[in-house]
């Protein structure tokens, strides 16, 4: 029998920088909200059933207007997990939090919200990340 493939390419258009903070997820939200004018609100946990190998449970705050989406992504599960890698984005797995930015801030270029995430003090490093070059880029659609 003939055994067929489907290879499908996905095209990410949006922003995505990862931060390293040792803050927990609401307090960083919180600084993010009172630094960039945000209100960033906790959504239901995003779940990722990887068939027999587990779980993954990734926190999820989104802040959302008519111009564009802002989520503040946790890179590690939040439950216990038997992967060896229980990351949301295991290519990038030194970073604690992924910062996903669609359809482009208004307010903010890109370069404009590194200066001004690197600026506050939770965030210990931050970089911008290109998604189409990560190798489970598909994590991070919504």
């Amino acid at each position: 029998m003939k055994t067929l493939t489907l290879d499908v390419e996905y095209d990410c258009d949006f922003d995505l920088f990862g931060l390293v903070s040792s803050s927990r997820e609401h307090t960083l939200a919180w600084v993010l909200n009172r630094a960039l004018h945000l209100r960033l609100v906790k959504q239901q946990d995003l779940i990722y059933d990887l068939l027999t190998k587990g779980r993954l449970v990734i926190s999820n705050y989104l802040h959302a207007t008519e111009h564009y989406t802002l989520r503040l992504l946790r890179n590690r599960s939040v439950d216990p997990s038997p992967l060896k890698k229980p990351f949301l984005a295991p290519d990038i797995k030194e970073y604690d939090y992924l910062l996903q930015v669609s359809a482009g801030m208004v307010s903010h270029s890109p370069e404009e919200l590194l200066v001004q995430l690197s600026a506050l003090p939770e965030v210990q490093l931050v970089s911008q990340v290109d998604p189409n070059d990560l190798k489970f880029k598909e994590n991070l659609l919504f």
